[in-house]
């Protein structure tokens, strides 16, 4: 069974993921209501597959807290990048600038709300950044960041990005850790029943020190590690 449920997942969710592409274009042109339409389809469309094709189920401890944050998540595989949009309403995440210029998709992620992270531009392109994660942050939206820069394996933990720092630094907003166990599922080629955990952590205020931080956002992501 754990092939049929495989092939009917990668036969029916990305297989069909042309489709999506084609009507985001058209969506991009039509506004942001309609772009939003389409990307919220795509993302409820992967969470029903994973749930009613993979057979894996989703579980939620806790939730987003009321008023601005950003949330700093583990990241084991694409489950919970993809997933976003399901767990945080019109959350703006930061994305690495390289996906920006991928055709379609950088403008669409642009109009949507993704935060454009280049670690090579320089102060400029710093100041941009955090100008419109305050934007976006102040019209109410949940600021998003992977703080490991990368997929980790499960069980393993990461080093956090030095930026990470300057960011919490410079927005002045609690931060939200929200702990992730994908791999074991999610990750494989060919994925097992299972159970997805996302669990939030106790908010962190603003101000504190780079080592204490960084440590206890890196204690609280890896929360679900066994």
């Amino acid at each position: 069974m754990i092939y049929l449920r495989n092939l009917a997942f990668y036969l029916f969710f990305w297989a069909l993921n042309p489709v999506y592409i084609l009507l985001v274009s058209p969506a991009v042109l039509m506004g942001r209501g309609a772009l939003r339409a389409v990307i919220h389809g795509w993302v409820r469309w992967h969470r029903w597959s994973v749930v009613n094709l993979l057979g894996i189920d989703v579980v939620v401890e806790g939730g987003p807290v009321a008023g601005p944050a950003l949330y700093a998540i583990k990241h084991e595989s694409m489950f919970e990048a993809i997933d976003a949009p399901r767990l945080f309403k019109l959350p703006a995440p930061f994305a690495k600038a390289e996906l920006f210029r991928i055709p379609v998709w950088g403008y669409a992620g642009k109009k949507y709300g993704v935060v454009r992270v280049d670690r090579d531009g320089g102060a400029t392109e710093l100041r941009k950044m955090i100008a419109a994660a305050r934007k976006l942050s102040d019209a109410g939206r949940p600021l998003l960041i992977f703080p490991e820069g990368t997929r980790v394996p499960h069980g393993q933990r990461h080093a956090l990005q030095s930026g990470f720092a300057g960011l919490y630094k410079m927005l002045r907003l609690p931060v939200v850790p929200v702990a992730v166990n994908s791999g074991p599922t999610y990750r494989q080629p060919i994925k097992p029943r299972g159970t997805i955990i996302y669990r939030f952590g106790e908010p962190i205020e603003p101000g504190l020190p780079r080592e204490e931080i960084e440590a206890r956002v890196l204690d609280a992501i890896n929360a679900l590690n066994d």
